[in-house]
């Protein structure tokens, strides 16, 4: 039997590091950075003031109250800023440049707020109110480093220091294919014996979460022929290039009518093996025709807390995440719990405040306590029983009912 992290570094060395492309700034939102960006411009750009009010000569305003001529207004954006002249002040904006000569602002709040002579009421301390050149980044620094995740500020950043494309990896793209002859879309009047096929959504939108594009492949029925067909017309992918990652859920048990095994396990480049893990014990791993392929098995659970384990770090490895891996915490158990001897369990869970509750049994068939759950409660293989106030780690999953 595999341990998880056996077959956590098998489905690994499936996917190889993607290639880079450039996008247009504003296609880069949720990608992964390729290549560092350096900033072509400092910033803040040039020495400017933090609020509205007035740009002064601290060593002129000291005896407050004091009164002094405005002699300009300095408007945010103004380019013909003229020096500041003894024994004046300028009106001037948040963000509008500092003018030569100027080493304080006057917040307007402190002010009679007049445009001809201006009261000053009270002084700041020397230096007050003003930005910078290059405070916040010099001109020629890394603004970001290659391996950062692309989100508002990190694309806000870029934007700031003079950016138009970035260097990104290529989004993994993921066919997604349930089996079984029991399926049928969603919506379709059900027969005896037939369920709604779900596991293709589930898996779909956890590829899509997990920065990938995925494809749905319509399931097949239980045919071994015609499995492998319709699996080979796919990997060449439909006019967006070859699936970097064929991505299957159901037939890989070990009882009769596993689709995916039979299929797969005559070609011998696909291992079929039993994890030390609970839900999830029976995986597969390898490749067809050259593309990789990990096989999940067929309940929901299942099938998503593999996913969460063993593809989605694979994924965000492949696409440059320094960080692949959820975000884990420490959390204190509100009610005691059991799990079997020699297996990793993982458990749904509510987190909340450093606390979590079990969300449902253990059963890999319970969809809608999934869908309540915000967590994994993950215990080790030689733990068996935890009693109410235990510490245990827990696997934030996002995207959770809330």
């Amino acid at each position: 039997m595999r341990t998880v992290e056996e077959h956590q570094a098998v489905v690994a060395a499936l996917l190889p590091a993607l290639p880079a492309e450039e996008v247009a700034l504003g296609a880069a939102h949720n990608r992964v950075l390729a290549r560092d960006v350096t900033a072509q411009v400092a910033l803040p750009g040039f020495d400017n003031s933090a609020m509205d009010g007035y740009a002064a000569r601290w060593s002129e305003i000291t005896g407050t109250p004091v009164r002094l001529p405005v002699a300009d207004d300095i408007p945010a954006g103004r380019t013909d800023v003229r020096p500041l002249a003894p024994g004046t002040v300028q009106r001037i904006m948040t963000g509008a440049p500092l003018p030569p000569g100027a080493d304080v602002v006057v917040p307007v709040e402190l002010t009679d707020g007049r445009t001809d002579v201006v009261e000053i009421r009270d002084v700041p301390a020397a230096g007050s109110h003003l930005r910078h050149a290059g405070e916040d980044i010099a001109a020629g620094a890394v603004a970001l480093t290659a391996g950062t995740p692309l989100g508002a500020a990190q694309l806000g950043l870029a934007a700031a220091v003079g950016a138009r494309s970035l260097w990104v990896r290529r989004r993994p793209r993921v066919l997604v294919l349930s089996t079984g002859s029991e399926l049928v879309d969603p919506g379709t009047p059900l027969l005896p014996g037939q369920i709604y096929e779900s596991n293709s959504a589930l898996l779909a939108a956890a590829v899509e979460d997990a920065g990938g594009t995925a494809r749905r492949l319509h399931f097949v029925p239980d045919d071994v022929d015609q499995f492998l067909t319709t699996v080979r017309a796919e990997l060449g992918g439909r006019g967006d290039g070859p699936a970097d990652l064929l991505l299957t859920s159901g037939g890989v048990s070990a009882g009769a009518y596993e689709v995916v095994k039979d299929a797969f396990g005559d070609l011998g480049t696909v291992e079929f093996v039993k994890v030390a893990m609970q839900p999830g014990g029976p995986q597969g791993a390898g490749t067809v025709d050259g593309v990789p392929v990990v096989t999940l098995p067929g309940n929901p659970v299942s099938s998503f807390v593999s996913f969460e384990v063993f593809v989605r770090p694979a994924l965000r490895r492949a696409l440059g995440h320094a960080a692949p891996g959820r975000l884990r915490a420490p959390a204190t158990l509100t009610a005691p719990l059991r799990s079997p001897a020699g297996k990793r369990q993982f458990l749904r869970g509510r987190y909340d405040a450093g606390q979590v509750s079990q969300v449902g049994g253990p059963g890999s068939h319970l969809v809608a306590h999934l869908a309540r759950a915000n967590c994994l409660v993950a215990v080790p293989e030689d733990v068996t029983e935890l009693p109410a106030g235990a510490q245990v780690d827990v696997v934030l999953i996002e995207g959770a009912l809330q």
